[in-house]
């Protein structure tokens, strides 16, 4: 079954023709084209080739033969597409209802089988070629909402006051596994998760419970598997700075460091992996700032926020900070076109938005709604998302609720040896 749905029906137009009506390969007006080249090419560098393939285009191609059907069951073109695939920064979007992240499932009906999974759907958006696909998330439990991305992988958590259970999911593959839970309980906790080929961390911090009608943000849990046979299931524990406000409930992780927003006065909340220290570091322009939040784009992290000076000759603006080497210091880097911050304060209605960035790419959502912005780093080149073509078929009820859809960065891989890696700890 293919793991895309593509608003498109080709992302690429093919411009190689052949002019001679006869069968004689040699009149081909392109000799890199001729067939008798292509038909004996070896099957080591036929898998190269379509380890470059973007997924959707990977997925399409399975439908070839047997042979390519199998590619995604065989160790060593998985191994070779590990080594040489390209990474895509895109982004998957999820519905939501409330900001407390309870997605908005299709249908949430279990046809009396016993079976709690629901039709949950995601929607990924290639920045570059502007396109959508649709993902499911049929495997997911019902009661889980997802929080974080990281190295191909979706973290679910358990939307129930209590120890959290967390499920690291890759929709292209449907490949799923569930962590140990956590040691206290919480309500919704802000999370951090970073995984490469050999290694995951998640970082799960706040909204202890301290009755059950209570929460403070006191304290973090960490896990952490490697390759190399270290281990710790929540056994690495630390103190949040006092009078910490976490309420977005997401982390970026950059260059061994988790980062987060704090609120009432704004400011970051820094946690360094290795030392265990949580450390704050102050926002530029705090006292005028409006919806800020954190991205990380190309090893750097960026603050987004609306800047607005009533009292001050200074026009409203959305402006991007970078932390500098130093990890005390902001730059400011970028700043919203004046005419398109009015088009975007007019939509936005000042019901706030949420920054999400991957690699030369930081998307702007407008709460509320389906609507957002694109900013090319790179280009300095702004531009509004299209529409997803999926949201009004998708039969998820809003109850009366305007849409609204949840970024997270996400690198769509085929292959994510960490889930066998954890199958061998928690199995």
């Amino acid at each position: 079954m293919d793991a895309f749905n593509t608003s498109m029906s080709l992302p690429f137009s093919y411009t190689f023709t052949i002019t001679s009506s006869s069968c004689n390969t040699s009149t081909h007006t392109n000799p890199w084209m001729d067939v008798r080249i292509w038909s004996k090419l070896p099957e080591r560098l036929l898998d190269r080739v379509i380890a470059f393939l973007p997924p959707p285009a990977f997925f399409r191609a399975r439908s070839v033969c047997k042979r390519w059907y199998g590619l995604l069951y065989c160790s060593s073109f998985l191994e070779l597409y590990m080594q040489i695939s390209p990474s895509h920064h895109w982004f998957l979007f999820l519905r939501h209802r409330t900001l407390k992240s309870y997605v908005c499932r299709a249908n949430t009906s279990s046809g009396g089988n016993g079976d709690n999974r629901t039709n949950c759907e995601g929607y990924l958006f290639d920045p570059c070629d502007a396109a959508w696909y649709r993902l499911s998330f049929n495997l997911v439990p019902s009661g889980f909402y997802p929080a974080s991305s990281s190295g191909g992988l979706v973290c679910w958590v358990s939307d129930e006051a209590g120890a959290k259970n967390l499920i690291l999911f890759n929709p292209l593959v449907d490949s799923l596994i569930q962590l140990p839970p956590t040691l206290r309980p919480r309500l919704f906790p802000s999370i951090g998760l970073t995984v490469s080929p050999t290694s995951v961390d998640v970082t799960v911090a706040g909204d202890d419970l301290i009755s059950p009608y209570a929460v403070k943000n006191l304290s973090t849990e960490s896990f952490h598997i490697d390759a190399g046979g270290f281990y710790s299931i929540w056994g690495t524990t630390s103190s949040l700075p006092r009078l910490c406000s976490l309420e977005s409930g997401r982390m970026v992780h950059v260059d061994g460091k988790f980062y987060c927003m704090n609120y009432n006065p704004f400011s970051v909340l820094a946690y360094d992996m290795a030392a265990n220290k949580w450390f704050k570091i102050q926002a530029p322009m705090r006292r005028f700032l409006r919806s800020p939040g954190l991205v990380e784009s190309r090893g750097k992290l960026i603050l987004v926020a609306a800047v607005e000076k009533s009292k001050l000759n200074v026009p409203k603006s959305l402006r991007l900070w970078g932390l500098q080497d130093c990890g005390t210091t902001w730059v400011e880097i970028e700043r919203m076109p004046l005419q398109l911050y009015m088009q975007f304060a007019e939509v936005e209605g000042g019901n706030g938005f949420d920054p999400v960035g991957h690699g030369e790419f930081i998307v702007i959502m407008i709460r509320g709604s389906d609507k957002g912005l694109l900013f090319d780093i790179c280009r300095k080149r702004w531009r509004w998302i299209p529409a997803c073509p999926y949201l009004g078929s998708s039969g998820c009820a809003n109850n009366g609720e305007d849409a609204e859809l949840r970024g997270l960065a996400y690198e769509p891989r085929l292959a994510t040896p960490v889930i066998s890696l954890l199958s061998c700890f928690t199995g």
